[in-house]
């Protein structure tokens, strides 16, 4: 929403309002009908500082209240939906009958709304556009579908199979960091105890030596004070940063698109984030092929539903290449993230014909890479894990020590 100042001639004086709209043309639209008198013009200006920070207030208490909803709960809602959508119940009715039979207070909402959207006029894929963070990309992109292919009941049932898939790709990702997360937190626990209890008995020690002490025993102290004199201070600062890190990456796209990047060049993380991507974008846009849609409208929608900014970036040339007319094979060989085994195999599908089938192939192949690095996730993780509880080991043993065996051999010397 952009900020509008309209200059109102009324009563032979000139005043001006301040408001919201879309664009300049909705803007000459409702100055007109919200303010009586003869509209002078209107332009888009800077809001008052008092607006932004009410605005910024506003968006960050609704963006920390946000709820994602329960993922069996909106699995179960979506496959109810498609089977009274195939018994020949309109949309509107299912969703409000759902809506009032659900437990879930947040899809009864999501739900219950969407039924007003749909008799007021607005479709489906319009309204569901307005649950953009509770319903995901995917959820959008496969109701889009449904209205395209004029075979709701199907989509949905996709839909419901494919959110299936990912709630067991989550229960596989969390039992895989089952492990690592319990030693970790086990290892920090420990080590906060040791900070907080053991090094102080130490630190009045070295203290009264007066010694010169090693940069081991110096990290420990310094860790020791900051967590006993501002503990309260860090957790603070801990959840502010959490809460505008969240706000910021909600909000502003550029620095959501660096997050992004971050992610994508970051161990392990790079490669779950990559073949999950390209299973779903491979997955949704043989559906719309398979439904006759055409290729660039399949890729608009396709490519619409990921998350990643920087793989969606690419993906866009895509459509680029095909809209000039150009072939897909050489529009995805030229995003450099596709090996060219899968380029073959598209190109082979386009020149048979068999486009929908190949890249049903494709998509499969992307699901087993995805569901191998899943697998051995746990694996791949032990290596970082050792690596930080050595460090932590280490850190403890030669700031305690070191300034111990300095004091034997400073004892032994002087005898």
């Amino acid at each position: 929403m952009k900020y509008f100042t309209a200059t109102i001639l009324t009563k032979g004086k000139k005043v001006e309002q301040g408001f919201y709209a879309e664009s300049k043309k909705e803007a000459h639209y409702l100055a007109k009908i919200k303010y009586s008198g003869m509209v002078l013009k209107v332009i888009e200006s800077s809001p008052p500082l008092e607006d932004q920070l009410r605005r910024f207030k506003e968006s960050l208490f609704s963006n920390i209240r946000k709820k994602k909803l329960k993922q069996d709960n909106l699995i179960a809602a979506i496959r109810q939906l498609a089977v009274m959508a195939n018994a020949g119940i309109s949309i509107h009715d299912s969703l409000k009958e759902i809506a009032e039979a659900t437990t879930d207070k947040t899809l009864q909402t999501v739900l219950g709304t969407m039924a007003e959207d749909i008799n007021a006029g607005r479709s489906l894929s319009q309204s569901a556009h307005n649950f953009h963070y509770e319903l995901g990309n995917l959820s959008l992109a496969m109701i889009e579908l449904g209205e395209k292919t004029g075979n709701m009941a199907e989509a949905l049932h996709k839909l419901a199979d494919m959110l299936e898939e990912i709630r067991r790709n989550i229960i596989k990702f969390k039992k895989a960091m089952a492990y690592p997360r319990n030693v970790m937190i086990a290892m920090a626990i420990a080590f906060t105890v040791l900070i907080s209890y053991v090094v102080p008995q130490f630190k009045t020690i070295f203290e009264q030596l007066g010694a010169t002490l090693p940069m081991p025993t110096k990290i420990l102290l310094f860790l020791e004070h900051l967590f006993n004199t501002y503990g309260l201070y860090v957790l603070a600062a801990i959840f502010l940063f959490i809460v505008v890190f969240r706000y910021t990456l909600n909000h502003n796209r550029e620095f959501r698109f660096k997050w992004h990047q971050f992610l994508l060049r970051t161990y392990l993380i790079k490669n779950i984030i990559m073949y999950a991507t390209l299973n779903r974008f491979t997955l949704v846009f043989s559906e719309l092929v398979r439904a006759g849609i055409p290729i660039a409208e399949a890729l608009e929608t396709s490519i619409a539903m990921i998350d990643s900014l920087p793989l969606q970036e690419k993906l866009l040339t895509v459509r680029q290449t095909v809209e000039k007319g150009g072939s897909l094979h050489n529009g995805l060989a030229e995003t450099k993230l596709f090996e060219n085994m899968i380029i073959q195999m598209i190109s082979a599908g386009e020149s048979s014909g068999q486009l929908d089938a190949m890249l049903q192939k494709v998509m499969e192949y992307y699901k087993m890479k995805f569901d191998a690095i899943i697998d051995g996730l746990s694996e791949a993780i032990e290596p970082i894990m050792l690596l930080l509880i050595a460090c932590m080991v280490v850190l403890l043993a030669l700031g305690i020590f070191l300034p111990m065996w300095e004091m034997g051999n400073a004892v032994q010397g002087r005898r």
